[in-house]
């Protein structure tokens, strides 16, 4: 379905908090802008070739921003080449080296991953900030529960939320002394109960974006997990502008899981949204390898819609009424194909896979075409 209606349905609307807006290369974050999703990249940065191939597939997955590590002078040098070859903006994730920032900024780089208490004096801070704001860099402070200041770990004994967001306070104070506003601010954690109390408090005492995440959440499974409930009751809450899921998975996962989460919440719309059963004993069809099938060859598509994959009659009709294409389990290998939530043809077991992605690219190039002649249509004039 379209983007929840809040006079229709109170009951699925997100009070989303008010920050100011900043601009992340031509990616604005804060304000009314959508939520973006992030990803970092894996490859050696200094690897140019490795690392635009890699920036490629998180770009074919529907990425906003991408971060690139810059541990060392190599990964600096080729940044100019990533920058120039990526369509999307490059965080330069920089930690103590306040060199590697400058020659990040000098590279093109759109913000710059920084915690400025760490990276020494404060004329330091001041060269950052000048490379900076000299060609139009944001920041983003990254606060993390490994890696606290020492005085906040004695001062609070370990890492809690206020721990987290003293730190993160410290950062934005050493930004603003140096009239630098154009910051975000992430205050991750691996613990969920410690990251969601901190970025509650974090989004009560500030008013810039703030850059969500669940810091090293684990594997695939295990880690969409972790970020769905973080990272999804932040959002539930209107909290968090811009969100990495980190998954020890190729960014490209990290990308579709971030998505996922948008999607579920109706914060945004990209691609197809597939409703599907566990299957059981009733099931007219495999359901389980159908939807793996189809899940990889509707990838490419990028137009919101809705397909339902249910394997029998119970609730496969009601599922259908409610998506743009619906699929329901009938006997004798016969399956009810649903248009726009109506009954239309039935489809054969052999022919099923290749049919439903032919009928959903045929949808979103209707849908597309819809939206063009919307888009070219006359203004009407006012009476």
């Amino acid at each position: 379905m379209s983007a929840h209606n809040p006079s229709l349905r109170p009951w699925r609307d997100i009070d989303r908090r008010k920050c100011r807006q900043i601009m992340v290369g031509k990616v604005p974050v804060g304000g009314d802008a959508p939520v973006s999703v992030q990803t970092m990249t894996n490859t050696l940065t200094s690897d140019a070739k490795a690392t635009i191939d890699q920036i490629r597939r998180c770009e074919e997955a529907g990425v906003d921003i991408i971060r690139v590590s810059c541990p060392d002078v190599e990964s600096t040098a080729a940044m100019k080449q990533i920058v120039r070859a990526s369509r999307v903006p490059i965080v330069a994730d920089i930690h103590f080296h306040y060199k590697r920032a400058l020659e990040a900024a000098d590279a093109g780089a759109a913000c710059l991953r920084i915690n400025p208490g760490n990276i020494g004096s404060s004329e330091r801070v001041r060269e950052v900030v000048n490379a900076a704001k000299a060609n139009g860099c944001a920041i983003r402070i990254g606060v993390n529960a490994g890696s606290l200041e020492k005085d906040l770990l004695e001062k609070y004994g370990e890492p809690c939320p206020e721990a987290l967001v003293e730190s993160a306070l410290d950062h934005i104070k050493l930004l603003q002394d140096h009239d630098f506003h154009e910051f975000k601010v992430a205050v991750k954690a691996s613990d969920v109960f410690l990251a969601v109390a901190a970025y509650q408090q974090l989004a009560d005492a500030v008013d810039c974006p703030l850059h969500l995440g669940i810091t090293e959440a684990g594997g695939l499974i295990g880690g969409t997990v972790k970020s769905a409930i973080g990272i999804g009751n932040l959002l539930w809450a209107g909290i968090g502008d811009t969100i990495r899921v980190s998954l020890s998975a190729e960014p490209e996962e990290e990308v579709r899981v971030g998505f996922e989460i948008l999607k579920s919440l109706g914060i945004r719309t990209r691609g197809v949204r597939i409703v599907s059963c566990p299957s059981c004993a009733r099931q007219g069809f495999d359901v389980i390898r159908t939807v793996q099938k189809l899940e990889e060859r509707l990838q490419h598509i990028n137009t919101p819609l809705s397909l339902s994959v249910l394997g029998c009659v119970v609730n496969g009709p009601g599922e259908a009424r409610e998506t743009d294409i619906g699929l329901t389990g009938g006997g004798k290998g016969k399956h009810m194909v649903y248009l726009s939530g109506v009954t239309d043809h039935t489809v054969e077991d052999e022919d099923m896979v290749e049919h439903i992605v032919r009928l959903v690219e045929a949808k979103a190039a209707e849908i597309e075409a819809e939206a063009s002649d919307a888009g070219n249509a006359e203004p009407v004039a006012a009476e």
